[in-house]
């Protein structure tokens, strides 16, 4: 019995809605209707009921029409702030490639306070990213905050991984920085022609370098460095504007996400989970690196990180460590 009233009271509200959102075809029709029956049964009735009854029913149907116009105006407007939405979001995430892909990279530096970089041994952040953010923290006496999540140079196997994945699928790759080589690796007179462990080890020794290098010269810069031990396919650099996720080849098709979208705050968190299985090294009150650091010096803070070089490694080795370190060409750069 219960049921039975509350189906009665629910039919009744809907009746009720209906009649509310129908009240124009309700007054005409109610009118229309008690006009006719009226005449029918009533004996007929005078030209004013007629004329009075006949402009009811015209007002109704106009009345309606309005409303109808009104609904429309409220449809077209919700269909049109849908297609805004769905152009917003289009240009919120987006694909980018050359060109566009380093002036979104250039506008991600302007004006953040943070960078979260997740790649193989970070060659364009210590080119670009790093020494253009520190200057720009420098020149607005702002904090800054730096989080780098490269491969373990100390773990031959994912470094051996890390190659092979370059080697694999990256394109022909040099680097030239006026700086001395081993030779050994593709690094012989400052050039590389291609990927080898002893490559990938010296890039991320390399930006280790230069994110202790960089924490002495600001005292404002956060900077963490977390070695992983899994080898990555994609680059991720997140500022305080967007996320561009990058491959390593700067032809290929980049994506771009605006903070704000959940894809944004997806990311950062799965970077930040990612950084939490890494091994994070302590920068703070590192071996002093001059301007043009030494190799005894570098040696040092290698040691002092209980990230000790490989015993192959000669002077000339180190050196080109630090030339990889402090004069890192710009891979995107045409």
């Amino acid at each position: 019995m219960a049921h039975a009233g509350t189906g009665g009271g629910g039919r009744l509200e809907s009746a009720i809605a209906w009649v509310l959102r129908n009240s124009d075809g309700v007054v005409a029709l109610a009118g229309a209707l008690a006009v006719g029956l009226l005449d029918l049964f009533g004996g007929g009735l005078g030209d004013n009921v007629v004329s009075g009854a006949t402009l009811l029913v015209l007002a109704a149907v106009v009345y309606g029409s309005l409303a109808e116009r009104r609904r429309r105006v409220v449809d077209i407007r919700e269909a049109t702030e849908g297609a805004r939405q769905a152009l917003e979001n289009l240009a919120s995430v987006r694909e980018l490639a050359g060109v566009d892909l380093e002036r979104a990279l250039e506008r991600a530096r302007q004006d953040t306070d943070r960078w979260v970089f997740k790649g193989g041994t970070g060659t364009y952040l210590r080119a670009v990213t790093l020494p253009e953010c520190v200057q720009e923290a420098r020149r607005r006496r702002r904090a800054l905050t730096v989080k780098i999540d490269i491969v373990h140079p100390g773990n031959e196997a994912v470094c051996a991984a890390y190659a092979r994945f370059r080697g694999t699928f990256g394109t022909a790759d040099r680097r030239t920085g006026g700086g001395s080589g081993s030779g050994l690796g593709g690094g012989g007179g400052g050039h590389d022609a291609g990927w080898s462990v002893e490559r990938t080890r010296k890039e991320s020794y390399a930006t280790v370098l230069a994110a202790a290098w960089y924490r002495q010269r600001l005292d404002t810069l956060e900077i963490d460095v977390h070695l992983s031990e899994v080898a990555p396919s994609l680059r991720f650099d997140v500022s305080a504007s967007c996320l561009i996720i990058t491959q390593d080849d700067p032809r290929r098709v980049s994506i771009y996400v605006e903070r704000g979208r959940p894809l944004y705050d997806y990311y950062v968190t799965e970077l930040h989970h990612y950084r939490e299985q890494a091994v994070k090294l302590d920068l703070r009150d590192t071996e002093p690196l001059g301007d043009d650091p030494t190799v005894d010096e570098a040696r040092r803070l290698f040691e002092h990180l209980r990230l000790p070089l490989p015993t192959a490694f000669s002077d000339r080795d180190v050196n080109d460590i630090i030339d990889r370190a402090l004069h890192a060409e710009n891979p995107y750069r045409r």
